[in-house]
């Protein structure tokens, strides 16, 4: 495959928004791995009209040792001159029952936590080492959300979890810095997206979300981006010549 071929590792790629790149990332010249706990079979039929190279692994990333750590060995198999590029793309999350953190439960926290926070900061480690002598163009993007940047009552752990990923991002931005190739690394706020988790946005009662009506209003005002339309704006973001400059951005964000 040679210097043509660009790496992409994405997770959260079975529906939503990590769908809506995937299938834009599989493209001639590129070869994508997707990391999610299913499969995708449009995903499979698409690269094979693409003339792309595909890789589904199934892994529950709440597991995020063991997802890790099949990362650092697949790399370690690959020759440091096989990509032209290599990114990752940390796009799983996972929204716990929206509830005050009081009637929350431990086993909800953990799952939200080790999906939106452990597992992208195990991820991230795992790539910047195996690719560390890799004389290519290295990215790291990370999906992060509006609430990682404003608190919202009942959303403990999701906001918890995005201002997280927002600061580990702006710290190993700092420690890649001052090294021989240093790794890009940007924490992305993508907008708001019509997916599966604004319906769960949507539902509760206002009793226990006081700001359900906030996205019943972007619902019903079509004030919501399309994953398609959003995943065009993020990759759009990554492509960008200055990306990394800042690592902590929204694809709202004017260029430089």
């Amino acid at each position: 495959m040679g210097l043509s071929n660009h790496l992409y590792i994405l997770t959260g790629a079975s529906r939503g928004l990590g769908l809506a790149m995937a299938e834009q990332l599989l493209r001639p010249g590129h070869s994508l791995i997707c990391i999610s706990r299913g499969t995708h079979a449009g995903l499979a039929r698409a690269a094979q009209a693409q003339g792309a190279q595909l890789v589904q692994w199934q892994q529950d990333l709440a597991d995020s040792q063991t997802a890790s750590l099949r990362l650092t060995n697949w790399l370690a198999l690959q020759p440091a001159d096989r990509f032209a590029s290599v990114t990752l793309i940390n796009n799983a999350g996972v929204l716990a029952r929206i509830a005050p953190l009081r009637d929350a439960s431990a086993a909800d926290l953990a799952n939200a936590l080790r999906v939106g926070l452990e597992a992208p900061m195990l991820l991230t480690a795992a790539f910047l080492s195996g690719t560390r002598h890799w004389a290519v163009p290295r990215k790291v993007l990370n999906i992060s959300s509006g609430l990682g940047r404003r608190p919202q009552a009942s959303q403990a752990p999701y906001c918890a979890a995005k201002a997280g990923m927002d600061l580990f991002t702006q710290a190993v931005a700092l420690e890649e810095a001052g090294q021989p190739n240093p790794a890009r690394l940007c924490s992305l706020a993508p907008g708001v997206i019509d997916t599966d988790m604004q319906v769960q946005m949507r539902s509760p009662d206002a009793g226990r979300f006081p700001d359900v009506g906030r996205y019943a209003q972007l619902h019903e005002g079509g004030q919501l981006n399309t994953p398609e339309a959003a995943a065009e704006a993020v990759l759009a973001h990554l492509a960008r010549p200055d990306f990394g400059d800042a690592p902590l951005a929204d694809v709202r964000d004017a260029p430089a």
